[in-house]
C-alpha cells in the first residue's frame, strides 16, 4: 500500500497546526460559527445533533494494522468506545469534543492518516473496489490509479470550491462492487489490443434526485487519463450551477444540456490541454504501482478446507470469497450483527481485526462501501482460526448480501438533516429476518433516513426513505435497485409506513417473492421479470 513521502507528511503535518489555530481561535471567541464552519468542514468537522462528528478518510478503503488499530484508539481516548465505517469507505466518529479535534488529527498524522478533503464543496475520499488487488476479474489493481487521483485532487487549486462535493470511483472489473456509476465520475479501467485505458461515466449519484452515470468516454488509455478527468472537471466548474445547492451537482448540468452537449465540451478542453504535461511522468505512476505490489504469497498453501464444523462451513460459503491466488481466499468481516448498528465497530473489535490483519493478512484491510470490513489475503488453512476469533468477537455473522446485511446511515439518531432513525429500523428488521434470510438469499437491503441518501436507498433491492409526515417518522419503501454492474434506481411503491409498519410491509414483499421466483432467481430477478404490481398488490392489498 501506499506510503507518504516527505511531502506527503510535511502537507500532513502542516494542516494540522493550520486547524489547530483555527480551533483556538474558535474557542476564544475571535471566530464566529459562521467565519469556523468552512474551515471545520474543510477538516472534516461537523456539527450534529449532540456533538460534533469527525469522519476520517480511508483513500480507496485501504489500511494497514497500525491504522487501524489507531482508529481504536481514537474511539476508545476521544469518542465512547466505538467508530462507525462509512458508505464512503471512512470512519466516523459522533461524540467528538471540539477542543480534541486538533489532538485526533496530529495522533492520526503520526500513522499517515488525516480528515482532508472529507467534506466541503471539493472531491471527496478517492473510492475503490474492495477486492482490488485480490480478485482474479480486474485486469489491473485499481489502487495506483486511486491514489494517483487523490495526489492530483488534494488541494487542486481549481477544484478546491467546486459547485458542489465531488465523488470518483475507480474499478478495475466487470462486477462492480463499488457501486461505480452512481458517483459524479465512475472510471472503469479496460484493455483493449494489450492496451491499458478506461471507460469514463460522468453524472451519477443519490441524493434527492437519483440518476445513473452516463458513458462519456468509451476508452482514454492510460497516459490521458489524468489530463481526461481534469477536462471532465473544469467543464462541470464553469458550468455547474452555484446558485441553487440542489442543482449545483454534475448530474444535474449533464441534465441540463444533454450528455452530447457536454461530451463535446469535454473533448474541446482535452484537446486543449493534452499535450500541457498534466499526466504524471512513467517513474511517478511506476513509483507509485510498486507500492500497491501484491504480498509474499505462500505458494505451498493448500487449496482444501475442512468443511466439518457447519457454522463454519455456512461462514465460508456466504461471507468468503475466491483470491487469485491458490490456496489463498478473501475474508469479508461483516459489521452487521442481528440486532446491532449497522457499520459500528468496537474499539476492541477494531483492535481485534488489526490483529487478525497482522497474524493472518499480510497486514492490510479494506473498508467496503457496503460497511463491513474485508481481510484481502489470507490463506485457506487460517480461516477456521480467523472465523473462531471472529466468533469470540461478535464479529462473525454470515449474512454477506442477505437482508441483514444492511446498509443505513445514522438518521435521526446522530445526523441534523435526518427526517427519521435508521438504526432501530435496522435492528428490528434484522431480528425479524434473521431465522430465514438464508432462504431468502441475495437481497441487498439499503435505508436513508432522508433524501440526502446517505443509506443509498436508491440502490437497495429493498431501499427505505425516512420522510417528515406532518411531524411524524414516516418511511417509503422502493424495490427494484441495484448499485452492481446491473445498476438500477429504486422505484417506490406507494404510501408510507410507521416503523412497524414497513417492517410488516417487507415482509409481505418477501412473502410475495418466495411465491413467486424461479429456480435460481434473486429477489432483484423476481422483481424485474415479474415488475412492481404483483408486490403493491401483496404490500396494500
Amino acid at each position: 500500500m501506499y506510503v507518504y513521502d516527505e511531502y506527503d507528511q510535511s502537507i500532513v503535518d502542516a494542516r494540522v497546526e493550520e486547524f489547530r489555530d483555527q480551533v483556538e481561535r474558535r474557542l476564544s471567541g475571535a471566530l464566529t460559527e459562521d467565519q469556523f464552519k468552512p474551515l471545520r468542514l474543510m477538516n472534516g468537522l461537523y456539527l450534529q445533533l449532540h456533538a460534533y462528528m469527525l469522519r476520517i478518510a480511508v483513500p480507496y478503503g485501504t489500511l494497514d494494522g497500525r491504522q487501524m488499530r489507531m482508529l481504536g484508539h481514537i474511539a476508545r481516548k476521544y469518542d465512547r468506545g466505538y467508530g462507525h465505517f462509512t458508505t464512503r469507505q471512512n470512519i466516523q466518529y459522533n461524540w467528538i469534543k471540539l477542543a480534541d479535534a486538533p489532538d485526533i488529527l496530529a495522533e492520526l498524522a503520526t500513522v499517515q492518516m488525516h480528515a482532508i478533503q472529507t467534506s466541503g464543496n471539493c472531491i471527496r475520499n478517492i473510492s475503490s473496489d474492495q477486492f482490488a488487488g485480490a480478485a482474479a476479474d480486474e485486469v489491473a489493481d485499481p489502487r495506483p490509479w486511486a491514489e494517483l487521483i487523490r495526489q492530483w485532487s488534494t488541494f487542486h487549486p481549481e477544484f478546491t470550491y467546486l459547485p458542489r462535493k465531488f465523488k470518483i470511483a475507480v474499478i478495475a472489473a466487470d462486477e462492480d462492487r463499488a457501486a461505480m456509476r452512481l458517483h459524479d465520475i465512475g472510471i472503469q479501467l479496460l484493455e483493449r489490443d494489450g492496451v491499458l485505458g478506461a471507460k469514463i461515466f460522468v453524472g451519477g449519484g443519490m441524493g434527492r434526485t437519483p440518476m445513473i452515470a452516463h458513458e462519456v468516454k468509451d476508452f482514454i488509455t492510460a497516459d490521458h487519463l489524468m489530463s481526461y478527468l481534469e477536462a471532465c472537471l473544469r467543464v462541470y466548474n464553469r458550468y455547474g450551477r452555484r446558485d441553487n445547492i440542489y442543482k449545483a451537482r454534475i448530474k444535474i448540468l449533464l441534465h441540463e444540456i444533454g450528455v452530447e452537449a457536454y461530451r463535446e465540451q469535454v473533448e474541446a478542453e482535452f484537446a486543449a490541454i493534452r499535450d500541457l504535461g498534466l499526466d504524471p511522468p512513467l517513474a511517478e505512476l511506476a513509483r507509485i504501482t510498486a507500492m500497491f505490489k501484491g504480498p509474499d504469497f505462500d505458494a505451498d498453501a493448500p487449496d482444501t478446507v475442512d468443511r466439518s464444523d457447519p457454522d463454519f462451513a455456512v461462514w465460508l460459503d456466504q461471507n468468503v470469497a475466491a483470491h487469485k491466488q491458490r490456496g489463498h481466499a478473501i475474508v469479508t468481516i461483516s459489521l452487521k450483527p442481528i440486532g446491532g448498528i449497522p457499520g459500528d465497530a468496537s474499539a476492541d473489535q477494531i483492535d481485534l481485526m488489526a490483529d487478525l490483519a497482522e497474524r493472518y493478512g499480510h497486514d492490510e484491510l479494506r473498508v467496503t462501501h457496503a460497511q463491513n470490513i474485508v481481510l484481502p489475503h489470507v490463506r485457506k488453512a487460517d480461516l477456521h482460526a480467523i472465523w473462531t476469533a471472529l466468533r469470540e468477537a461478535g464479529l462473525a455473522e454470515a449474512n454477506l448480501d442477505l437482508i441483514s446485511d444492511i446498509i443505513a446511515c445514522p438518521g435521526l439518531d446522530y445526523c441534523s438533516l435526518a427526517n427519521a432513525r435508521s438504526i432501530p429500523l435496522a435492528q428490528k428488521i434484522g431480528e425479524r429476518f434473521a431465522g430465514r434470510q438464508r432462504e431468502l438469499g441475495e437481497l441487498k437491503l439499503k435505508i436513508s433516513g432522508c433524501i440526502n441518501a446517505c443509506g443509498h436507498h436508491h440502490a437497495g433491492h429493498i431501499g427505505i426513505l425516512g420522510v417528515d409526515k406532518k411531524g411524524t417518522e414516516n418511511y417509503q419503501l422502493l424495490l427494484g435497485g441495484s448499485g452492481a454492474e446491473d445498476v438500477s434506481l429504486g422505484k417506490i411503491t406507494g404510501p408510507g409506513f410507521d416503523e412497524d409498519g414497513v417492517v410488516d410491509a417487507i415482509e409481505r414483499v418477501t412473502d410475495r417473492y418466495v411465491a413467486l421466483r424461479e429456480r435460481g432467481e434473486r429477489f432483484l430477478d423476481t422483481y424485474r421479470r415479474v415488475g412492481m404490481q404483483p408486490f403493491k398488490e401483496a404490500i396494500y392489498g
